[in-house]
């Protein structure tokens, strides 16, 4: 459930798209995710012009409810106000990370091998493409391995902007 608060006018920086939030303010947030039973899967700060985005994504065995929502974004809002990490202005949201989920991490790459993914990319391949969609392959070396239709991709971490899993109905 969105929770909007209010803080000192100062503006946080706020990562690229996709991106993890700042590791101090994970720090504050994961603890408190964990704690209540729930798997932290990432978070990541927004801008939306005046107003971040702190979106923090939870799972578990059994699946995620609004109710377990709700509950996590109650227990982190306590947690945020109390420390103020944040300058400005903002809106918390808990969510599942859904059936498409994003891929955050190495360790969301090496857990979904095998899956279909979309990747979008900082900059375009060699081949001239920024999105790709294929089958991930392995991860080494912090290097992403995609096969694309008869190809495979090498793609470095740290050029991935954005990445989901690929969903078929």
């Amino acid at each position: 459930m969105p929770k909007t608060r209010n803080g000192p006018l100062a503006h946080f920086l706020l990562l690229r798209n996709m991106k993890q939030a700042p590791a101090r303010l994970i720090a504050l947030v994961e603890p408190v995710v964990t704690g209540l039973g729930y798997e932290f899967v990432s978070m990541e700060m927004l801008g939306q012009g005046r107003q971040s985005i702190i979106r923090v994504y939870i799972d578990a065995e059994k699946g995620i409810l609004v109710d377990d929502c709700s509950k996590v974004s109650h227990q982190v809002s306590g947690v945020l106000d109390v420390e103020d990490p944040i300058r400005g202005k903002y809106t918390l949201e808990v969510s599942s990370p859904g059936v498409d989920r994003p891929l955050f991490t190495l360790a969301h790459f090496e857990r979904f091998v095998g899956s279909e993914i979309k990747v979008e990319l900082r900059q375009a391949t060699a081949e001239g493409q920024k999105k790709l969609r294929g089958d991930l392959l392995k991860v080494e070396n912090e290097t992403i391995h995609l096969h694309v239709q008869d190809e495979e991709f090498e793609i470095p971490f740290a050029l991935i902007n954005k990445a989901r899993l690929v969903v078929d109905f």
